[in-house]
């Protein structure tokens, strides 16, 4: 048997700090606020690290040149989610941020920090336009499933999330949870983000957590405005709840959004659940004996 795990998913609220010592602060009282509440696993959304590009006005309102800001301040992001992750002794999701590789390209980067000192990252895959055509953010080219203490994890930052076979190749892998950072500027995209994850829940038979950014920054030209509501999901069926969800907010708060999740139910829903999809799942490519499934053209016009 293994203990539930008590997740917190950020429901974030993107401000404008005056320095970085502001946006420490701010990051540490939001840990302190779960730590409070018995959270094991802290989820921050995705490009939360941009409300950091407030701290210089002459690049603030410039897309590339806030970017580039925040990319310089990589190493001292990571300290310091790392510094809080052994402080609180958690596993924190920092929020994503643009990170530069060595070859000049720009991904967005979610790194996973444990209270030991160790972390991972999960580079997002799939853009978005305003990523590929406004932003020249580029996708990352490998995925990543993260052996813990509190079991097995996977990332697929927003838009991944809408891809069925990234979370699956995660699931295959051992995934149990899938969290799934997100920003989106209006309420459709946090809706078909959160229909994202409800799938991969569904057709995986896995925990899925989405944290969302939330609150309107007009000065910044990548956070104007953020909508959403966090929640964790999970297949209907069995023991769960009818319309799979765990837990989710009041959109557009600030809070923590939290559940106490069991990943050994995951193994309880593949083996006992009244449908089998995560193991049923090759058979829509090449059906029971094993053939690919031929599509027919029936004209009826």
């Amino acid at each position: 048997m293994t203990a539930p795990i008590r997740i917190a998913a950020a429901q974030y609220v993107i401000g404008q700090p005056d320095s970085f010592a502001d946006w420490q602060a701010k990051v540490a009282q939001w840990v302190t606020d779960a730590v409070g509440q018995g959270a094991q696993l802290l989820i921050f959304p995705e490009y939360a690290a941009m409300e950091l590009a407030a701290i210089d006005s002459a690049t603030e309102s410039d897309l590339h040149a806030s970017l580039r800001a925040v990319v310089a301040l990589g190493s001292q992001i990571d300290a310091h989610y790392a510094d809080l992750a052994q402080r609180f002794g958690v596993t924190v999701l920092g929020g994503t941020r643009p990170h530069g590789l060595d070859d000049g390209r720009i991904v967005n980067r979610a790194t996973l920090y444990l209270p030991d000192g160790r972390s991972g990252h999960q580079d997002k895959i799939m853009m978005t336009r305003f990523e590929r055509e406004s932003w020249d953010i580029k996708g990352g080219t490998s995925l990543h499933v993260f052996r813990t203490p509190l079991g097995m994890l996977g990332i697929s930052t927003c838009y991944d999330v809408e891809f069925p076979m990234i979370a699956r190749a995660q699931a295959m892998a051992g995934a149990q949870v899938i969290l799934c950072p997100s920003c989106t500027d209006s309420l459709q995209g946090y809706c078909r983000v959160r229909i994202g994850a409800q799938a991969r829940a569904l057709e995986n038979q896995i925990f899925v957590v989405q944290a969302p950014t939330v609150g309107m920054a007009p000065w910044s030209p990548a956070l104007d405005e953020n909508y959403g509501a966090a929640g964790v999901f999970v297949p209907p069926d069995g023991d769960s709840p009818d319309d799979g969800v765990v837990a989710t907010g009041t959109e557009g708060q600030g809070a923590w959004v939290l559940a106490d999740v069991d990943v050994a139910r995951v193994a309880r829903w593949r083996s006992q659940g009244a449908v089998r999809p995560f193991a049923h799942w090759p058979e829509q490519y090449c059906g029971e004996q094993g053939r690919d499934l031929p599509v027919e053209i029936i004209p009826l016009d």
